[in-house]
């Protein structure tokens, strides 16, 4: 039988980036939902662009230590 990707140790090891990852979701919709320096679109994207690349950084990073583990 093939050895499961994740087991249950590397989700152990790797839950460590879930409660990063769920703030930046929610900061996320929270920039979404509220708009908080109004019309501006180039402050906007710049905020939303410094909550999404590092998402997106952490989650590729857990994900791949959690295939080398």
């Amino acid at each position: 039988m093939a050895e499961r990707v994740f087991d249950r140790e590397t989700l152990l090891d790797t839950t460590v980036n879930v409660v990063p990852l769920g703030i930046m979701a929610f900061f996320f919709v929270l920039f979404l939902t509220f708009a908080p320096w109004g019309g501006s679109s180039l402050v906007g994207l710049i905020s939303l662009g410094l909550v999404i690349v590092p998402f997106i950084g952490l989650a590729l990073l857990t994900y791949l230590t959690a295939r080398a583990i």
